[in-house]
C-alpha cells in the first residue's frame, strides 16, 4: 500500500482526497482493525483536505487513526495494527474513530473528528498550487507516465560489483545506502559506468530517518563526482 499511495501521489494531482486503508487483521478474529479504518478512511475522504493518505491505525488500540501521507508513509511491522508509520516526522493528521463514526451516522462530513498536525492541501486546490491563470478551482490532473524502467538496489557489505550487471540499460537506478549514503568504493566505477550510459543514478539511505549527504566524506564526494544524485530525505520507495 506504501508503494500504491506513493506513486499515485505523482499520478494525480487532485483536488479532493484520495484515501488507501486496509486491514492488518483478518474480519473474523475478534482484534479485526477493518471495520475502524473503513470508518475513518471514508471520514476522511469526505473531510475539507486535498491529500493523497494512508488511513490506518495510530496505536494498538480502537481510538484513532492516523493519516499519513502517500509519499512519507511506510509499513515498519508485519503485523502490527499500528504499523504503518510517517517516516521522519508525525503523520499529517489523527481521526478520532468515536468522532467520525457518529458524523458518518449524521451524515455530515468528520472535519471536527480530525487533528491536523501540518497544515493538508485544501479541497478544490491543485497540489501543486494555483495554474497560470491564478486559477485554485483545479480539475484532476493525471500524469501517468512513470518511468517503469528503474530499480532499487539494497547496497550490502561485500556486493560484487559484477551482480549489478543487470542494471545495464536501465533508465534509472535507485540506490539504498548505508549512512549518509554510501557504498564500498570498488563500486563507485560501476555506478559511473551506468550514469555514463544515460542512467539517472539517486542516493537514499537505509537509516530512513534524517538526510543524505555525500559532502561529507570522501567516498561520498567521489560518488558525486561519478554522478550520483543525493535524493534528500526521500524514502526508498518513494524515489523508485
Amino acid at each position: 500500500m506504501q508503494y500504491s499511495a506513493s506513486a499515485l501521489s505523482f499520478i494525480l494531482d487532485s483536488p479532493v482526497p484520495v484515501v488507501f486503508t486496509g486491514s492488518q487483521r483478518s474480519a473474523d478474529r475478534p482484534s479485526s482493525d477493518n471495520v475502524m479504518n473503513a470508518v475513518c478512511a471514508v471520514e476522511a475522504a469526505k473531510a475539507d483536505h486535498a491529500e493523497t493518505l494512508v488511513c490506518m491505525h495510530a496505536t494498538q488500540s480502537d481510538d484513532a487513526c492516523a493519516l499519513h501521507r502517500g509519499t512519507r508513509v511506510r509499513k515498519n511491522h508485519t503485523s502490527r495494527r499500528d504499523a504503518f508509520e510517517t517516516v521522519g516526522a508525525e503523520p499529517l493528521g489523527l481521526i478520532d474513530y468515536e468522532a467520525a463514526a457518529e458524523a458518518g451516522a449524521d451524515g455530515e462530513a468528520a472535519d471536527d473528528a480530525i487533528e491536523w498536525n501540518r497544515e493538508p492541501i485544501a479541497r478544490g486546490e491543485a497540489a501543486d498550487g494555483d495554474d497560470e491563470n491564478g486559477d485554485t478551482s483545479a480539475e484532476v490532473g493525471f500524469y501517468p507516465d512513470l518511468d517503469a524502467d528503474v530499480e532499487l538496489v539494497k547496497f550490502t557489505p561485500g556486493m560484487d560489483p559484477a551482480a549489478w550487471a543487470y542494471l545495464d540499460g536501465k533508465d534509472g537506478v535507485v540506490i539504498e545506502g548505508t549512512g549518509l549514503g554510501h557504498v564500498h568504493t570498488d563500486l563507485i566505477g560501476r555506478i559511473a559506468d551506468l550514469v555514463d550510459d544515460g542512467a539517472v543514478v539517486a542516493m537514499t539511505s537505509q537509516c530512513l530517518e534524517g538526510r543524505v549527504c555525500d559532502r561529507v566524506y570522501d567516498t561520498g564526494r567521489d560518488l558525486l563526482d561519478a554522478g550520483v544524485v543525493e535524493a534528500g530525505d526521500t524514502l526508498p520507495g518513494t524515489a523508485k
